[in-house]
């Protein structure tokens, strides 16, 4: 099981901060869980903006990277500020 954290306004397009998953056995990358994820939640490619970035047992990650063992996995939209 993998923990996965949404922050911003990506919890509530998911409806949650948090939730504990196992991940599918055609998901091996950060990208294709983004994508995954998107489809999920209908997300109308939210997850999918090259802005929103991706941690990976709390290192920041591309979406090549490979998931194999994550423990935690955190999706991050930018921050705005003023």
């Amino acid at each position: 099981m993998t923990k996965l954290l949404y922050f911003g306004r990506l919890s509530d397009i998911t409806g949650s901060a948090e939730e504990t998953l196992t991940l599918p056995q055609d998901v091996s990358t950060a990208g294709e869980l983004r994508a995954y994820l998107d489809l999920r939640f209908e997300a109308g490619g939210a997850l999918l903006e090259p802005t929103v970035r991706i941690a990976v047992n709390n290192e920041l990650c591309f979406d090549d990277m490979s998931l194999a063992g994550a423990e935690e996995i955190a999706f991050m939209p930018p921050v705005g500020g003023g």
